[in-house]
């Protein structure tokens, strides 16, 4: 069995795109067996990292044996994800009403279940921009800046879905029964949005981009060009850390008086930047690196890993020869096992049906039928 805080639990994924395989991929970080269903088998991928750590099966879901194999696989797991429009999954007969009542059916869409949007395309840059977010995101002289598809997809999905998902089998201990988690990113934006809707009841912020405390408008919170043409990110929101952000500048500290005087913030951005351009990014690293100023240096995604708090912590490590995050969060206790490279889809099939119950005499039935891909 697998270790970490999930083994025992058992996981069928249908294999898509975007947040449902991140879903996957970090419940088999966490011991869970994660069993993906594809529509056909391939190569290994190393860098599919999404598939670290999970077995394939490569079905026809349009040959009878096929489609009965996934019920039976179905049927001995503990939740199902999936990342189809509304009724694909019941078109295929594997709907939740053709499942075990004690299933946890995990649906990821961008719109939800229902709604005039449920059944239209979208990408993270669409679902943030009817949730009000994109708006608020980018410099004021230019269109809004989608922050790659960090925050729809991955934030708004992967993550409410996961929490859906482990809230049901939590529930599932007292009730017995499974439900559908309905998980849609146009909802799990919105519910991260908490604090700027608390600050625009106050009157703390406006619909004005480049004009608030977050969004790059206050000159302690904003990233600066170096003179080696990097950036610095300051972050100095308190006014505790920044005295220290002043202190170690070497800014008057007259700035303290007036801080979040947002008259004032213009000519400090830009004197901040004339100032932040006098040096490297390293140099200001260094002055800064042992205070609580909140200042970092922006790396790449090759510097990352290499960074001391990163590296101490292993938060990057390489499997397969890519170089990808290491499980998160940890645990003091069950700890996972190391992630395995990505398998190559349909790579499991044989042992997933044998553990299934399946003879090899079955198997190459279903083989010869076409239900095995």
């Amino acid at each position: 069995m697998r270790r970490g805080p999930l083994a025992g639990v058992r996981v069928v994924e249908f294999s898509g795109l975007g947040p449902a395989p991140l879903a996957g991929q970090l419940l088999a970080d966490l011991g869970a067996e994660v069993v993906a269903v594809d529509r056909a088998a391939g190569p290994a991928d190393p860098t599919d990292v999404n598939r670290r750590g999970k077995r394939s099966v490569a079905l026809n879901l349009k040959r009878a044996s096929g489609l009965a194999a996934a019920r039976r696989l179905i049927a001995a797991s503990d939740i199902l994800i999936e990342g189809f429009r509304p009724g694909v999954m019941e078109r295929l007969g594997l709907g939740p009403g053709d499942c075990p009542e004690a299933l946890i059916y995990g649906r990821m869409t961008g719109w939800g279940q229902e709604g005039p949007l449920a059944q239209r395309a979208g990408h993270d840059i669409n679902y943030l921009a009817l949730t009000g977010a994109l708006q608020a995101m980018g410099p004021a002289d230019r269109p809004p800046a989608p922050p790659l598809n960090l925050v729809a997809d991955f934030g708004g999905g992967t993550m409410f879905l996961l929490l859906g998902l482990l809230a049901a089998l939590v529930e599932r201990a007292t009730s017995g029964k499974g439900q559908v988690v309905d998980a849609a990113m146009s909802d799990g934006v919105p519910a991260m949005t908490g604090l700027i809707h608390g600050m625009i009841a106050r009157g703390f912020w406006t619909d004005r981009r480049e004009e608030n405390w977050l969004d790059g408008a206050a000159p302690f919170y904003r990233t600066y060009a170096c003179a080696d043409g990097r950036y610095i990110a300051v972050g100095a929101l308190e006014p505790q850390f920044f005295a220290e952000l002043v202190r170690g500048a070497g800014l008057p500290e007259t700035e303290l008086a007036t801080q979040n005087d947002r008259e004032t913030w213009p000519e400090k951005r830009a004197r901040y930047a004339a100032l932040f351009a006098t040096k490297t990014r390293d140099e200001w690293a260094v002055i800064f690196e042992k205070t609580d100023a909140c200042v970092a240096p922006v790396l790449d995604w090759s510097e990352a890993p290499k960074h001391p708090q990163n590296a101490e912590r292993q938060t990057f490590r390489e499997i397969g020869g890519v170089t990808q995050a290491s499980p998160a969060p940890r645990f003091s206790r069950s700890v996972p096992d190391d992630p395995t490279p990505p398998g190559a889809p349909g790579g499991d099939t044989e042992a997933v049906l044998g553990d299934l119950g399946y003879s090899g005499e079955d198997i190459a039935r279903m083989r010869a039928a076409g239900a095995l891909s």
